[in-house]
């Protein structure tokens, strides 16, 4: 194109100039000359971590659209074992595909009446609903009914218990002997390597010694600063060791690399590390809660807790999400993980919590013990206290908060207990200011000291990026032998004090309230972005070095649509694609192309007709591409 006005030339690219001296970096996480991070470590040895490993299967495949293989409609009355029963029956007679899946449960819309717990915990099941919206008319409604057995949780999914990753198989310990381990490290040796695979499933343990806790004070619970006598109590030995659930992806001699990075440093002068084989015991895998609404029976919408306490749990769980799901009038948590790693939860809201304002209440989205690998994103909480929070102690690590959205917030999202590490809140945002005459604090990276029980140094190593609070605060503070960070946020204050009540040293705090646009605006997907296109993966199944492919599926245009939509992808060679499109339950309803497309972008067109020709009704259909490097899906909605 010829600009034959040098005026309009110059103008424009005096714009141009000036959005790009609006944008700006960090001092210590850039862009280098290679379009590579470069992350600078300080004079400890503290950088901030990679966080791109959280999500179902480590963010390396996106979630799939498991068929339908079963379909049920609500009865009248309770309908606990009438779902239970429907599990069952798919797990007893549906084995587990290639894939690692049996098929989906699909609770058509309706009213489903839950008077006790469903228990989603066989492998390979996904449950899904036909609409998350309160009418069971067009909606899947459970309706978790009474109070018996009492504080029950509505529905979990997974193994179902706690056992923190405790199951070691026999003969396997080994010791680390590698002097230090970097937080953001994946590679250390130990004594022997020969017991190992490629693929292994592994437990790093950092016992809590006497020496880490003098290092750390004990955890900072400050007890000679007055709090109440049953909770100002030093960390003791073995209450809080470090634990990282991994698996192997190389073995070279008796050096080891991991798939993720540690997220604190670990010092064999303070605690001698070790690894060992996870038995897996009663793991479940490949399981997903889809497109429903969890709703609880409460006496009134006030402060009464005669009723089901958590609406979703994901105990002894890996590999799987929950997605398109709505949770409402809890009273500790909408959706709550433990024992649980390489999960997504995504497009789900928890709100309205009907319960007193207080301790151990209104967690929305409860990072709960031995959490590790799990991404939230684009989530919406409302009338929580700690919305989005870690409540799961030095077990607890990789957890991203990524486009999640608070409103009418009581307190902060938070670190919240003993030495939760690696948490990143990614484009968080707050829709209101300060609720009048509560804390100010609306994120929180600091030590909680002797509130709660001891809970001491809440978080470490972790990170505020590009979020804003409104009038609400941040608190930034620096932990022993470690460090938190802030960098491109918006608040009426972030710093190392305010409203705070106990003094610790500041944080590392950058760009406050800074005009322009950070770069990368979000640092969870620029480090996804940077490791998809340079890293291997290691596929569970067969334990073979696989490539991410580079395949890209658009969001069709228009969504909803009337009566024709575009579907958009774009592939990094030219080669075979095939683009189907399915209903709800998984049947075929047309296929749109199968042939070569060239490298690129690319578009094909969809008038809502199924491979008769015919047109088809309103509803949600799937569609997806299928190459040789990957299969992706979408959803979309027809409205007519």
């Amino acid at each position: 194109m010829k600009f034959k006005n040098k005026n309009i030339l110059l103008i424009l690219l005096f714009t141009i100039s000036i959005v790009n001296a609006q944008e700006w970096q960090s001092k210590i996480v850039y862009i280098g000359a290679d379009d590579k991070l470069v992350y600078e470590r300080d004079s400890s040895g503290n950088a901030i971590p990679d966080f791109s490993y959280a999500g179902y299967k480590n963010g390396n495949d996106t979630i799939p659209f498991v068929p339908v293989v079963k379909t049920i409609s609500a009865i009248e009355g309770d309908n606990t074992s009438y779902i239970n029963n429907a599990i069952f029956e798919i797990a007893l007679n549906f084995p587990i595909q290639e894939n690692g899946f049996r098929g989906a449960l699909l609770l058509e819309k309706g009213y489903y009446q839950v008077n006790g717990t469903i228990k989603l915990n066989a492998t390979g099941i996904v449950l899904r609903g036909e609409g998350q919206g309160e009418n069971p008319d067009s909606n899947t409604v459970i309706y978790g009914k009474g109070n018996s057995p009492g504080s029950r949780t509505i529905i979990i999914a997974g193994g179902g218990t706690s056992s923190k990753w405790s199951d070691q198989i026999s003969g396997t310990k080994t010791n680390i002997t590698s002097d230090t381990v970097l937080v953001g490290e994946k590679t250390f040796e130990v004594e022997d390597a020969s017991e190992y695979s490629v693929g292994d499933n592994i437990i790093l343990y950092h016992p809590c010694t006497t020496e880490w806790l003098e290092s750390i004070n004990y955890g900072g619970t400050r007890s000679e600063d007055g709090g109440a006598e049953s909770d100002d109590i030093p960390w003791e030995v073995g209450s809080q060791p470090i634990v990282y659930n991994r698996y192997i992806t190389k073995i070279e001699g008796n050096v080891i690399t991991v798939d993720v990075p540690v997220f604190n440093h670990l010092f064999k002068e303070l605690s001698q590390s070790y690894i060992y084989k996870y038995g897996r015991g009663a793991l479940r895998t490949n399981i997903g809660i889809e497109t429903l609404r969890v709703d609880i029976e409460t006496n009134n919408f006030t402060n009464d807790e005669s009723h089901a306490k958590n609406a979703i749990d994901l105990f002894l769980i890996e590999d799987g999400w929950v997605r398109d799901v709505t949770a409402l009038h809890f009273y500790e948590s909408g959706f709550r993980t433990n024992t649980a790693t390489r999960l997504t939860i995504e497009d789900c809201t928890a709100i309205y919590p009907v319960c007193q304002i207080t301790g151990g209440r209104r967690y929305n989205f409860n990072v709960y013990t031995a959490s590790q690998q799990i991404l939230f994103q684009n989530c919406y909480a409302n009338e929580g206290r700690h919305s989005y929070m870690s409540n799961g102690m030095s077990w607890t690590s990789g957890i991203v908060f990524y486009n999640c959205v608070s409103e009418g917030a009581y307190a902060a999202s938070e670190g919240h207990r003993r030495w939760s590490q690696g948490l990143l809140y990614d484009n968080h945002r707050e829709l209101d200011n300060v609720r009048a005459g509560y804390n100010t604090r609306r994120i929180g990276l600091y030590n909680r000291a002797y509130y709660g029980t001891s809970h001491g140094w809440s978080s470490v190593n972790s990170v505020i990026w590009n979020c804003d609070v409104k009038d609400g605060q941040i608190l930034i503070q620096k932990p022993p032998a470690a460090q938190n960070y802030s960098i491109g946020s918006f608040a009426s204050l972030i710093a190392g004090h305010g409203d705070s009540s106990f003094d610790e040293p500041e944080g590392y705090i950058e760009g406050t309230n800074k005009a322009g646009s950070l770069n990368p605006g979000s640092l969870y997907k620029a480090q996804l972005k940077e490791r998809m296109e340079t890293t291997v993966s290691i596929d569970d199944n067969n334990q073979e070095a696989i490539l991410p492919g580079e395949l890209t599926l658009y969001q069709n245009y228009p969504n909803p649509f009337n009566p024709s939509t575009t579907i958009s992808y774009s592939i990094p060679q030219t080669g075979k694609v095939t683009i189907r499109v399915y209903d709800i339950t998984g049947s075929l309803v047309k296929t749109l192309y199968n042939g070569v497309s060239e490298a690129g972008v690319n578009y094909i067109n969809w008038n809502g007709t199924n491979k008769s020709y015919s047109e088809v009704g309103s509803g949600v259909y799937l569609y997806t591409i299928q190459t040789r490097f990957g299969l992706l899906s979408g959803k979309m909605i027809l409205m007519k």
